[in-house]
């Protein structure tokens, strides 16, 4: 019960950071919306896309390599085979996201909200996804295979996700 009370504490305060963050968007790059997009194949590594919005598209084998995505928007979207090594993707929203396959070693996942998704046969190889919010059960799977510390946050696979 203290677990649970936590996680909606932590999705609570995701939330608040977010939509006060949102001000803040004006300092980063323009945002793009790709929303319900055919986006398969294309390269995005090393852009710069800041709360840029990708929800309900589809991104089987896109590049987002280095890329800096943080406070994007993923909601419902296809990311199966994405490589997404050394992504910044701080205070994005990806929920419901079909992560299979993907490349999300190295990746920055802090403050992440990422209910819902799938991470079957990912790499999450040094990947930190300190006070991101998992299901239970996503947290269960992904500290099976947990391993590495995060080249830029320092932070160990393992201990971000709480794995005992």
């Amino acid at each position: 019960m203290c677990r649970i009370s936590q996680r909606l504490i932590a999705l609570l305060l995701v939330l608040i950071l977010w939509s006060w963050s949102l001000p803040a968007a004006a300092d980063w790059t323009v945002p793009r919306s790709f929303s319900n997009a055919e986006l398969s194949g294309q390269d995005f590594s090393g852009e710069e896309l800041q709360g840029s919005e990708f929800s309900n598209a589809h991104m089987e084998r896109t590049n987002f390599t280095k890329a800096d995505v943080r406070g994007a928007v993923f909601s419902a979207s296809v990311l199966t085979q994405a490589k997404l090594h050394g992504a910044d993707l701080t205070n994005a929203l990806a929920d419901q996201v079909n992560f299979a396959g993907a490349d999300l070693s190295d990746a920055i996942l802090v403050e992440t909200l990422l209910l819902r998704s799938t991470f079957d046969g990912t790499d999450i190889t040094g990947a930190d996804f300190s006070d991101a919010i998992l299901d239970g059960a996503q947290v269960k799977e992904l500290c099976q295979r947990a391993t590495g510390v995060n080249s830029k946050t320092g932070v160990a696979t393992r201990e971000s996700l709480g794995c005992r």
